[in-house]
């Protein structure tokens, strides 16, 4: 049955995009070396005093052998999904790019699926012609679910950038969203693919 492939690849779409939206897309974390640390900070100090301050601090960090620490801290880390995304940027008060998101990365995508659900089971009339056409108005915005994956990631890590200096050292980790949204987009592909939207019925 032509129906069974594409319903299988709906049905799979749906089940992935619900972690893809509520799992971790990024990781974003930020270590900070416990030398250079200690050393940043007494010349910040020094900067306020004179030369004999600087020689003295110096000093004291030699004997207390703060200039020979080993190993680093945590100092950010940040872990967010796309509904995560979403209601941050709504908090900073960026509703409009929080609605884009939710439309382009949730709304859309999860309508789309499910209208061609609908469209595979319902028989040749002038409905399914319309639902056709607009299914494959809906398919023209498909990478828009890429565009979003990528828009959070750039603003997680300028966000990172701007709070960050040169002493951190920044590391950045895929999280189960991302493959679980990328499992979506393929298993989505795959079922537009496999409908064949059909012609208007000829009027008698």
């Amino acid at each position: 049955m032509r129906v069974v492939f594409p319903v299988l690849a709906i049905l799979i779409a749906l089940a992935l995009l619900i972690p893809g939206v509520t799992q971790p897309v990024l990781t974003l974390e930020g270590k900070i070396d416990k030398s250079k640390l200690a050393k940043t900070g007494i010349e910040m100090i020094a900067d306020e005093g004179d030369r004999n301050t600087r020689s003295v601090l110096m000093m004291a960090s030699s004997m207390l052998g703060l200039d020979k620490l080993e190993g680093e801290i945590d100092a950010y880390k940040k872990t967010r999904s796309i509904w995560g995304t979403v209601n941050e940027l709504a908090n900073n008060k960026n509703y409009l790019v929080a609605a884009l998101v939710a439309v382009f990365s949730i709304v859309i995508p999860t309508l789309k699926l499910l209208m061609q659900l609908l469209y595979c089971f319902l028989p040749a009339n002038r409905f399914k012609h319309l639902l056709g056409q607009l299914i494959q108005s809906l398919s023209k915005w498909s990478m828009v679910d890429v565009f979003v994956i990528a828009l959070i990631v750039a603003y997680l890590a300028g966000n990172a950038d701007g709070q960050m200096g040169e002493l951190i050292k920044m590391h950045a980790e895929l999280g189960d969203g991302f493959w679980y949204f990328t499992g979506y987009c393929l298993f989505a592909i795959a079922a537009s693919s496999s409908i064949k939207i059909d012609k208007p019925l000829s009027s008698a």
